[in-house]
């Protein structure tokens, strides 16, 4: 069994309750951690066998692109694209981190992390 993690994604996307963020945006920062069985892509070093890094970046990629309110629902998104482009894929933990949020004080981020299982 394998753990893949795909880290420190940056977006600039337009999710956000207010009306602000969905007009102005801002950075975002995913990761990703994939648990899958890695035993024959360790045996043949075939792509094939295992799960495509660039796949699953467009696969995020094309979810942050759309707009949502929370991150909880953009994040949800995400594991389902996941999960539905690779059957292989035992668990996904998808971290979201919305930087610099309109929050009335000095933060660097606020994040959601979901877990399938």
């Amino acid at each position: 069994m394998g753990l893949i993690a795909i880290e420190n994604m940056e977006f600039y996307a337009y999710h956000g309750c207010f009306r602000e963020e969905r007009k102005i945006g801002t950075q975002f920062i995913v990761d990703i951690f994939l648990k899958i069985p890695t035993q024959e892509a360790e045996k043949t070093d075939n792509l094939r066998k295992t799960v495509d890094y660039q796949k699953v970046y467009l696969l995020i990629k094309k979810e942050m692109e759309q707009p949502s309110n929370l991150l909880e629902h953009v994040g949800r998104r995400i594991m389902d694209a996941v999960m539905q482009a690779f059957p292989t894929v035992e668990e996904v933990k998808v971290k979201l981190s919305k930087m610099n949020p309109p929050l009335g004080g000095k933060m660097d981020r606020v994040s959601v992390t979901l877990k399938n299982c």
